[in-house]
């Protein structure tokens, strides 16, 4: 199993082979802290660096433009301090919704809360998968574990009328990079700093579905 770990990493740093980029759910994966490291693109791993920095921007961005109230109402969902210790997420399907924060266009809206969707937590070839099964934007990936604090999301975004999810690392504008966590029982949100489109933070918080 170590070996198998070492080999991985290898491949992924000499891009001897193609781990770097797994295809969601078809290539064969090993789940472990060091192999998020591996497969993450270096703008995705800046990205998941920023977290905090992107997160603390946004919100003063949208409580600039009025919308404290909603923030304050949302309480840890949009905490950046509001992780608590680590449980793994059930498999399952999960009732989702998107908060997106701040605005990376000048007079866009700074914050935006959308309703419920159904998502699905399960186990795929790569590791634990999140998809969000329904919308005309689909965010679908591998959660791979991070030292047993969180777990890191590495995906694409699925859009329209598309069946298939791109390839991990094709498009650097549907790149998705992200850290799941836990913030109540029974309770996770996934936070994801600098999406390419709209928000400066979108956040979707997950409860198990009915």
């Amino acid at each position: 199993m170590i070996g198998r770990v070492v080999f991985l990493a290898l491949c992924a740093a000499t891009m001897g082979c193609a781990t770097d980029k797994p295809h969601l759910g078809t290539e064969a994966g090993v789940e472990t802290a060091a192999l998020w490291r591996s497969v993450a693109t270096q703008d995705d791993q800046r990205r998941l660096r920023g977290w905090r920095d992107a997160w603390i921007t946004a919100l003063d961005q949208a409580r600039a433009n009025g919308h404290g109230n909603e923030i304050a109402a949302e309480g840890v969902l949009l905490d950046p301090d509001g992780a608590l210790p680590f449980s793994d997420i059930p498999q399952g399907i999960y009732r989702c919704r998107t908060v997106k924060i701040g605005s990376q266009a000048h007079g866009a809206l700074a914050y935006i809360a959308y309703p419920f969707f159904r998502c699905r937590i399960a186990q795929g070839e790569n590791g634990l998968r999140f998809s969000k099964l329904s919308g005309s934007q689909r965010p679908i990936g591998i959660l791979y574990a991070d030292g047993g604090s969180r777990r890191v999301f590495l995906g694409t975004l699925q859009l329209g009328d598309e069946q298939r999810a791109f390839r991990y690392g094709d498009d650097r504008e549907r790149d998705m990079a992200g850290v799941l966590e836990r913030i109540g029982d029974n309770r996770w949100r996934l936070a994801l700093p600098y999406p390419h489109f709209e928000s400066m933070m979108d956040v979707i918080e997950l409860l198990p579905g009915e």
